[in-house]
């Protein structure tokens, strides 16, 4: 599904330096595997997520870095989106002035077109909407709302899982959706991924919440420090972290 291997990424700070920000992150993910990436703020996790669905500003150099067996240099934002690639914003950005309905219908339409599917009529597309709102505790008043304009930031999430939830996407980067989540909420992004979960699709999910790995049994967690993957293993890593602190595995790195 994913394969990285020795990613750098750097940033400019002024006109003529560079800060880099991933220092040679490999990672495969197979499909069918939920990932889950923690560590500390500035590690570098977000980054990774910004790269993989190609925002631009970012100087890349790699080994290997592909998705589906296709180098995701060669694909722009909108070609990665059309081959299964989804990510929920840690902070979804309002866009006043269009309408959750159009929206909606106009980004599910254009995926189904290009898995030649047929579009959905208006009717089609209420009926699904119903059920994905009931299914994300959102009510039916949220169609006629611009995207996120004045949503509280439980609302803004709940709108990315909607969106998860129609797209049907194949690699789905999950950036900090469970901050700012309550325990209901948390529940219906339990079901959502369940629902989704397949042998087909791959998830990444970066957290640093302990909580969410209460909800969701990732198949590796991955410890992330300074731009690098310091560590790799089964969920009951996140355990050991919890209890010892990132540090402890940044020391482990260093030796």
């Amino acid at each position: 599904m994913l394969h990285l291997a020795k990613l750098h990424a750097a940033v400019s700070v002024d006109n003529s330096q560079t800060k880099e920000i991933l220092r040679g992150v490999s990672l495969a993910i197979n499909a069918g595997e939920i990932h889950v990436i923690m560590g500390p703020n500035g590690s570098g996790k977000s980054t990774l997520a910004n790269v993989l669905v190609g925002r631009p500003g970012y100087s890349l150099s790699a080994d290997k870095l592909e998705f589906l067996a296709q180098d995701l240099n060669s694909l722009t934002i909108e070609e990665r989106a059309r081959q299964g690639m989804f990510m929920a914003f840690q902070q979804p950005v309002a866009i006043p002035g269009v309408n959750n309905t159009y929206f909606l219908r106009t980004a599910l339409n254009n995926l189904r077109v290009s898995r030649n599917l047929a579009p959905l009529d208006a009717m089609d597309f209420l009926a699904m909407m119903t059920e994905a709102l009931q299914t994300v505790g959102l009510s039916e008043d949220f169609l006629e709302r611009a995207v996120n304009e004045g949503f509280s930031g439980g609302e803004k999430k709940r709108n990315e899982i909607l969106q998860l939830l129609l797209f049907e996407p194949r690699l789905i980067i999950l950036d900090e959706i469970d901050s700012g989540l309550d325990v209901d909420a948390l529940h219906i992004l339990q079901r959502v991924i369940n629902k989704l979960r397949d042998q087909q699709r791959s998830f990444i999910i970066i957290t640093h919440y302990q909580k969410l790995l209460d909800f969701i049994m990732p198949d590796v967690v991955h410890i992330m420090a300074n731009g690098q993957i310091i560590k790799s293993a089964p969920n009951v890593v996140a355990q050991e972290l919890l209890a010892q602190g990132y540090a402890h595995w940044n020391n482990s790195a260093a030796e």
